[in-house]
């Protein structure tokens, strides 16, 4: 893989995915990164053998550009970027909510833009990366970012529409899961369980349901009433949980990310 790759503000997010690319075969001397602090700089470097380089140099030298900054600095860092990078350039954007246009509309006529959000399980190679063109971005744009992308987990194609629902089930999916299983962990502990036992006992039952959603090919409703005894513990606990209201509020908490999103597209900030 010859061509040239700028992370720019090259965080935990960012990091992970170099780290994906030179696994996946990108060679470190192709790659490029950008970072506020100097001496965040000089770790990458030293980690992972990349080149660290300012946000003008990037943006001249780099074949494909991957911007993982906050929505709230997209504005600032395009204004930098925009007299330096050819129409002929891939742009990728990693911030939440910020539509292709954005960026279209502030760099050359004609630049390829694609959108991507990604999630923190990138960190282990098992994100949900979800990936739509802008107007002038192609299919083997989109290919780029996928080989990209994949090398931290899977990807999938999306019209650009649906992308604000992606970031509220996928995008913050992840904390869903951890307030999940820290809810249930201090059942555990509730239940006379040690915090550790309790925390193994419900990390490995997700790990084990998650391949059995992934691999078995069945509906969940289907996996969930194999594990539902008439009148059995599991019945008992379902019966609870839609007392509480945990389905409808787990509708709302989603719609209210998507919203969120809608708004950071609008220029709303925290």
């Amino acid at each position: 893989m010859t061509q040239k790759v700028a992370v720019l503000g090259t965080g935990k997010i960012g990091e992970a995915l170099l780290s994906g690319m030179i696994r996946a075969g990108w060679a470190p001397e192709d790659l490029l990164v950008t970072a506020r602090r100097p001496e965040r700089a000089e770790e990458l470097r030293a980690r992972h053998g990349v080149t660290p380089v300012g946000n003008t140099e990037a943006a001249k030298t780099a074949d494909t550009l991957i911007l993982t900054v906050k929505p709230q600095d997209m504005g600032a860092l395009l204004d930098e970027l925009a007299p330096h990078i050819p129409a002929d350039r891939l742009v990728i954007s990693g911030a939440a909510g910020i539509p292709t246009a954005f960026l279209e509309e502030r760099l050359a006529k004609g630049t390829p833009v694609v959108r991507v959000m990604t999630n923190t399980p990138a960190l282990v190679d098992e994100a949900m990366s979800v990936i739509s063109p802008g107007t002038h971005a192609t299919q083997e744009h989109l290919a780029t970012a996928e080989d990209i992308f994949g090398a931290v987990g899977k990807t999938l194609r999306v019209p650009e529409g649906q992308q604000d629902a992606c970031t509220a089930l996928s995008g913050s999916g992840p904390a869903y899961f951890f307030y999940l299983v820290e809810a249930m962990t201090d059942a555990g502990i509730l239940l006379g369980l040690p915090r550790d036992k309790a925390h193994d006992l419900i990390v490995q039952s997700a790990i084990g349901a998650a391949v059995m959603l992934r691999d078995s090919g069945e509906h969940p409703v289907k996996l969930r009433e194999n594990v539902t005894s008439p009148a059995g513990t599991t019945i008992n606990a379902i019966r609870e949980l839609e007392n509480h209201g945990v389905r409808a509020a787990l509708i709302a908490a989603l719609e209210a990310a998507r919203d969120r999103s809608r708004e950071l597209a609008s220029g709303t900030k925290d």
